[in-house]
């Protein structure tokens, strides 16, 4: 009798540590899921020039991506469609292969990067496939830019 309250005591005490939210657990490479690794690339690659930290449009060097995302998606109906216009012009960013012309016009093409092809493909899916995080400043600014269904470019893409 003891036995099975003892095991009932433990066992609880596991179930109710199972919906802890926190881990102990440190993240190393061999634990870290698909979407995580995908996110440890995009925070690596991306954020350094599309930062989510900025405190108005006026201190960016090149769109956030949530911008990106938003354009992409208009364009782009099915995420392999929207991950193949990414990572293309990603690895060949001219201006004449840019989606986005008033970032183009306020900031110019990206540079150039040494991306592997399979890295921006994991990054333009997670990008696809969750929400991004925007700075706080971007929804007035999309509002006030986007006034007549277009943005800044004014519809002058391809």
């Amino acid at each position: 009798m003891k036995a099975n309250l003892i095991i009932i005591v433990i066992t609880s005490f596991f179930i109710s540590s199972c919906n802890n939210k926190t881990s102990s657990i440190p993240i190393t490479e061999s634990n870290l899921t698909t979407d995580n690794k995908a996110f440890e690339l995009f925070q690596q690659k991306c954020y350094a020039c599309h930062s989510v930290t900025t405190k108005s449009h006026d201190e960016i060097i090149a769109p956030p991506m949530v911008a990106v995302k938003r354009r992409y998606m208009k364009e782009y109906d099915s995420k392999e469609d929207f991950v193949k216009a990414i990572v293309a012009y990603a690895i060949d960013p001219k201006t004449e292969n840019a989606l986005m012309i008033g970032a183009v016009d306020k900031f110019n093409a990206m540079p150039k990067q040494d991306f592997k092809e399979d890295d921006l493909t994991k990054i333009a899916s997670y990008i696809y496939d969750n929400e991004i995080e925007t700075p706080e400043w971007f929804e007035d600014h999309f509002q006030q830019k986007h006034k007549n269904g277009q943005g800044i470019g004014n519809g002058r893409n391809k």
